[in-house]
């Protein structure tokens, strides 16, 4: 076995799985230039070059495909086996990856985390927050959180929120100029406030109930986001009407900052998941991780005068 191709392995499949050497480098703690080393040196010992490289972008080969599509799972494997040794003293350990939306942080990640950070100190919990929909086994993270439906059946999904429905909500300036709508279609008269799907570029079409089915509403309006925060923040200027999931906006609403609007016609959403696939489930720092998220829920929903 050559240990030095061994060694700088876990270099080659970080640039893989980022795309560059910078950010590899970011990841890893290192140098771009000790990256660059690295995976020259396992390219000679090889004998091919494992990478394309231009100016503005960095690419797999053949031969770098082969090896980082055989290195990577072996990688993986090796890594939850040692946070399973380290398990064994009784205390989770490692680093935990996790690919979340950005709005599933304050709904349902961020009591979690603290609560991890108290009882399991040698555990790091990294959250990389991103729009779209990615494959967590191939981008190196240990689990995701999205929307029950957003789940592929071959993960193992754990429940960390309650259903809950997606509302329309405005400024109660914005009603008091605008009027509010009456019905669905009233809303081709108001200034929506559209949201930019990140990962194909498409406008979210808003889905809705109308008599008692389903309907896909075109909207328009004045502005554009990529993040709910942003729609509601607009919606709280007085801007137009956000389409929002009702935790994000329950304090506004609670607070007659932001109104209701076409309340018969919301849609509930099958709430947040945690998923992962099989082969991670016995994971200590992930399992630490469900576990200390189903007692908070759990807590959650015993307290007195919590909202669904």
């Amino acid at each position: 076995m050559d240990r030095d191709l061994l060694s700088h392995l876990p270099v080659v499949v970080a640039v893989a799985r980022r795309g560059g050497f910078a950010l590899a480098a970011a990841e890893l703690g290192m140098s771009p230039s000790a990256v660059s080393h690295a995976v020259r040196l396992v390219e000679e010992r090889i004998g091919q070059p494992l990478f394309a490289r231009t100016t503005r972008s960095v690419s797999l080969t053949e031969a770098g495909k082969a090896l980082v599509e055989t290195a990577a799972p072996a990688l993986q494997d090796i890594a939850e086996r040692m946070d399973r040794i380290r398990g064994i003293r009784g205390r989770p350990a490692g680093l935990l990856r996790i690919n979340v939306s950005h709005i599933a942080i304050p709904m349902a990640v961020t009591p979690v985390v603290a609560a991890m950070a108290e009882r399991y100190p040698d555990v790091t919990v990294e959250l990389f927050a991103d729009q779209g929909l990615v494959d967590i086994v191939g981008e190196g993270f240990d689990a995701g959180i999205r929307l029950g439906e957003m789940i592929a059946q071959d993960m193992v999904a754990v429940r960390l929120t309650p259903a809950f429905s997606v509302m329309i909500v405005a400024s109660p300036a914005y009603i008091g100029r605008n009027g509010r709508p009456a019905s669905v279609a009233d809303l081709a008269n108001h200034n929506c406030i559209g949201y930019r799907l990140v990962r194909s570029g498409a406008l979210y079409r808003w889905d809705l109930r109308e008599d008692g089915k389903d309907v896909v509403v075109e909207t328009g309006g004045t502005a554009i986001v990529t993040d709910s925060f942003a729609a509601i923040d607009l919606a709280l200027a007085g801007v137009g009407l956000a389409y929002v999931f009702e935790p994000l906006a329950r304090a506004h609403v609670a607070a007659g900052r932001l109104v209701q609007v076409l309340p018969q016609s919301a849609i509930e959403e099958p709430g947040l998941f945690l998923y992962f696939p099989r082969r991670s489930a016995m994971a200590p720092k992930l399992r630490a991780f469900i576990d200390t998220a189903q007692e908070i829920g759990r807590a959650s929903s015993r307290t007195p005068g919590r909202a669904a």
